[in-house]
């Protein structure tokens, strides 16, 4: 009896343990937790937001305005093209037809597999949502369809924005830049372009307008470059970041000021102008003065506590705004003007560079500095398909400014990314390499043993070395890495199916009339669909030193709204998206120029 007893108080304990267990967890377990006042920033946001009802954390006491009066005189950028002949035009016409043939089949392979999401993946035929789903290449390429002529593909695009929802997203954190680059600047294009035809263009760009606007809340009224979206619907503090890139916060000001001239509201413009005021304030105050540093800490205002300086990734569209800005604003703001002067002053100086090559080319590409310690200034002789806007931007700058000698330094700009594509086995500029730079520009004679001098700087070699020792040394180098002659190392093989090359020879040919520049374009295109061409659409490859490279299965938005219409507008008649009526932002979206 006892032992039975017992057995029952056991089996009483036991279960009056899992009972109580199993109650501490379910109050652990939000689905079986008591209701309870949740946290303002706990939950996922699933709802639209209304975020002009939501209120300033840190309202401005005086808005900046925008600059009233008559556009000032700005000199003519394009070529005066006369009539072609009849030979060349049905070579120009058959060209553009190619390239609007490709993509078409890029579009077809996003309709079919990712129609409303952000990426298609063009090897296995599925979808990427790296921009928050919110369809980053429908809404990225609204306006090269349009300038294409693809009514039916515009309509079709039009319908199917009434079920974005552009004041929420599926990301936590929002990248502002990518967000206004690629959005905000397409969906402001598509407007420009269709002469305000379509209303609901304009009515989303100033839903995410605003919700863009809300980043900028801030004490000192700088934003949040990488934003908790929540946090700022939910009215939690915010302030700007300790470090940001300068192309993140600087590249902000095409996109917010037409918002501002089209809808009236002078908010957007303000917030902007806010960070060009800032980057003017410490332009002379950097490492090298005119140009500022990769890294800038915006809650500090300091823009001077990092020692690397580039035209390339992650400081490039800061330069190329300050013309485009002068432009947009009609020459009514100075300040552009001397932001851009100071800048590209420095750059000749320190960032340009002569590369050692085969054929004695006189060209130029655009490298990155470094200020050491001990305040000394070491040049990395470096091209990166990033940089290959430069010729552009100082093209059109040189026109715009009046500053002749400077379409020189476009031109050869320009030849340098041409001659880093027709270099590769491919045809096709890698991401980044490093070059043998030549001191003096005018010392720059072809030379294997300055190649492979360049080649063995900072290898691993014995002290005493024979010049024959060095060239197999250097030559085994170059078969292992598979380095064109020039190169010294291909420090990132990959091509991402990138416009900056094509951008460039584009603008060029706009302001030169130079059909060569259309021939150069023409190779560069077979080259880049020959070996980015799958089933489904384009892809980025992985080596661009490999005769049939990998597919990386990755086809950015960037593809279609950018490179694809560099290379129609090369082909296109020179009034289409004439560069003396339109301002290209930095994901090539053209918004309309104030006109005399």
């Amino acid at each position: 009896m006892k032992t039975l007893i017992r057995r029952w108080i056991l089996l009483y304990a036991l279960a009056f343990f899992l009972v109580f267990g199993f109650y501490q967890l379910a109050s652990w377990d939000s689905s079986l937790r008591p209701a309870r006042k949740p946290s303002p920033l706990s939950g996922r946001i699933t709802q639209p937001v209304k975020w002009k009802k939501i209120p300033l954390r840190y309202p401005v006491s005086s808005m900046i305005a925008l600059p009233s009066g008559t556009p000032v005189a700005i000199p003519k950028i394009q070529h005066d093209f006369g009539i072609e002949t009849q030979g060349n035009e049905e070579e120009r016409e058959r060209r553009l037809a190619a390239v609007k043939q490709t993509f078409l089949h890029s579009w077809e392979g996003y309709k079919k597999h990712a129609w409303l999401q952000d990426e298609v993946t063009p090897v296995s035929g599925g979808y990427k949502n790296d921009f928050g789903g919110r369809a980053a290449t429908l809404v990225d390429t609204l306006d090269t369809l349009w300038i294409m002529g693809l009514d039916k593909e515009f309509a079709l695009a039009l319908a199917a924005l009434k079920k974005i929802d552009f004041t929420t997203t599926e990301v936590a954190t929002l990248n502002v830049f990518e967000t206004t680059i690629r959005y905000l600047g397409g969906l402001l294009s598509a407007y420009d372009l269709s002469e305000g035809k379509y209303s609901i263009l304009l009515r989303k760009a100033t839903e995410l307008g605003d919700m863009l606007y809300t980043a900028f809340d801030t004490p000192n009224r700088l934003p949040i470059t990488r934003w908790n979206w929540e946090n700022g619907a939910l009215s939690g503090e915010q302030e700007a970041p300790s470090q940001a890139l300068s192309a993140e916060l600087g590249s902000l000001s095409l996109e917010f000021t037409r918002l501002s001239q089209i809808t009236g509201d002078p908010k957007y413009f303000d917030a902007v102008q806010r960070i060009s005021n800032q980057f003017e304030k410490s332009q002379n105050d950097t490492s090298i003065p005119g140009l500022w540093p990769v890294r800038i800490n915006p809650q500090r205002e300091s823009f001077n506590l990092d020692r690397t300086f580039t035209f390339g990734g992650m400081s490039d569209s800061l330069y190329e705004y300050f013309p485009k800005q002068h432009m947009l604003l009609g020459g009514l703001v100075s300040q552009y003007r001397r932001l851009y002067i100071g800048a590209i002053e420095a750059a000749k100086k320190h960032l340009f560079f002569r590369p050692l090559n085969p054929g004695n080319q006189d060209i130029l590409l655009s490298g990155t500095v470094k200020k050491n310690a001990v305040n000394f200034l070491s040049l990395q002789p470096e091209g990166q398909h990033l940089a290959c806007f430069t010729g552009g931007m100082v093209g059109i700058a040189a026109k715009i400014f009046d500053r002749p000698d400077d379409l020189d330094v476009a031109r050869k700009l320009v030849d340098g990314c041409v001659w880093a594509y027709e270099s590769m086995p491919t045809g096709i500029m890698p991401e980044s390499f490093s070059v043998v730079p030549c001191p003096d520009p005018d010392d720059c004679a072809w030379s294997r043993e300055r190649w492979y001098d360049g080649v063995m700087d900072g290898q691993q070699r014995r002290w005493v070395e024979t010049a024959d020792e060095k060239a197999a040394h250097a030559q085994k180098i170059i078969e292992e890495d598979k380095l064109a002659p020039g190169f010294t190392g291909i420090t990132d093989r990959r091509f991402l199916l990138r416009p900056e090359a094509i951008e460039s020879v584009f603008i060029l040919y706009r302001i030169t009339g130079d059909t060569t520049l259309q021939d150069k374009a023409w190779r560069m295109f077979e080259a880049v669909t020959q070996h980015t061409n799958t089933s489904i659409a384009n892809s980025a490859i992985a080596d661009v030193t490999t005769p049939d490279p990998e597919r990386l299965d990755s086809c950015e938005s960037f593809w279609m709204a950018e490179t694809l219409k560099y290379f129609y507008l090369v082909f296109a008649e020179p009034d289409v998206v004439s560069l003396d009526e339109f301002v290209f932002n930095t994901e090539a979206h053209p918004l309309r120029r104030p006109q005399r």
